[in-house]
């Protein structure tokens, strides 16, 4: 635990025990078809490398990248991971928080129950995003006893089985189909971070960037926990109803002048990262996955309609839209340089972080050719 004095900020294990109680059953499935699933999921997982790697051109050929451990786990592996890797990457922020607190006003408070309730809500978050994720590249994965990272402490993938055979039972696609797909997804994150050796370091540092922005104040902190709670009981207030708060998400919420500009920078990257993995997942996808025009249409339907109204309020307030926009405008993005300067001339975003897309080039990449390509030939 992260303490000083013996009081926490964020009790990890109640975060992990609230999240595993809570978090909805997974499908109806034999232990046999588990299995079954489990193994071709690392099958296609294998396979996906070549096929990336091939299509992408991101490793030169006789290159052997670092090698990132590739784990099928269910919900609670899934949460597990997670609150090690949230754990890891909020470190400094909560050690200035506990420093902070001791003496400021709202220690008494937080020193009470503030390390308590921080556990049980990040549980109910993730709690709620255990059933959504079909698999995830974990960039600051700390190796633990049940869940190894790549050897330098960063790095290893995720796919979480009970939500891949939900979601292919779903949408009523062949299921082989999909999980190889969904493996062409979340291998195209791995082959980013495995081939660009300092995309890791840039992205962790605009991070801590970002939170060592935060303002640190612990009565600061409580009352824009407040304003995320109002935020969200808008949620069930009739259409029309709704304040100018409503529109804003946790993130706009806790953000400070100089963090929204660190998060110009970071949405520009993560819609870079998440457009290029769907871009490849296609692109491959007729080579390999004999329905991928209707497993992307039908993926893209569940998309944009989500579920019920109170799960579409929960994922505009954390930030979900805004993911799901990243998706949407990265794909434009790549699929369009791709088409002008081919896939070699689009590698050209990988050179150094000098190279990455602005958030305003991933609107216009004629922007991105101009500036990277057109400047570098005259």
């Amino acid at each position: 635990m992260t303490s000083i004095g013996g009081a926490q900020m964020v009790d990890w294990n109640l975060a992990v025990a609230t999240a595993t109680r809570l978090v909805r059953p997974g499908p109806d499935i034999s232990r046999e078809e588990a299995r079954a699933v489990v193994a071709e999921l690392r099958r296609h997982a294998r396979a996906s490398e070549e096929h990336v790697r091939l299509f992408t051109r991101m490793i030169p050929e006789g290159t052997e990248p670092e090698d990132t451990p590739v784990l099928v786990v269910d919900r609670a592996g899934w949460i597990k991971a997670n609150v090690a890797g949230f754990r890891e990457l909020l470190r400094p922020l909560l050690a200035k928080m506990e420093s902070r607190r001791s003496g400021g006003p709202g220690g008494a408070v937080l020193g009470a129950v503030g390390g308590k309730v921080t556990g049980v809500e990040l549980g109910m978050l993730l709690s709620f995003l255990a059933s959504r994720v079909l698999g995830q590249y974990e960039t600051f994965a700390p190796a633990t006893r049940d869940l190894p990272a790549s050897a330098d402490g960063g790095g290893r993938l995720l796919l979480v089985a009970p939500n891949i055979v939900h979601v292919e039972r779903e949408l009523d696609v062949d299921p082989h189909d999909f999980r190889l797909w969904v493996a062409l997804h979340e291998e195209t994150h791995r082959t980013q971070f495995t081939g660009v050796p300092w995309l890791r370091d840039h992205l962790q540092g605009e991070i801590q960037t970002f939170l060592d922005e935060t303002d640190v104040d612990p009565m600061t902190f409580l009352e824009r926990l407040r304003e995320a709670a109002q935020s969200l009981s808008g949620a069930g207030r009739p259409e029309g109803e709704q304040g100018e708060s409503d529109s804003r998400s946790l993130v706009d919420i806790v953000q400070t002048p100089a963090q929204r500009e660190v998060l110009g920078r970071l949405t520009a990257v993560m819609s870079l990262l998440e457009g290029h993995a769907d871009f490849v997942m296609d692109a491959v996808g007729p080579e390999v996955v004999g329905s991928v025009s209707e497993i992307r249409e039908k993926f893209q339907q569940r998309r944009a309609q989500g579920a019920g109204r109170f799960d579409q309020a929960l994922r505009k307030l954390l930030g979900l839209d805004a993911k799901l926009r990243q998706y949407k405008d990265g794909e434009k993005f790549v699929r369009s340089v791709v088409e002008e300067v081919g896939m070699d001339g689009f590698n050209r975003v990988w050179t150094s972080p000098n190279t990455l897309p602005t958030k305003a080039e991933i609107a216009k990449p004629a922007d991105w050719v101009a500036r990277v390509h057109r400047k570098a030939e005259s």
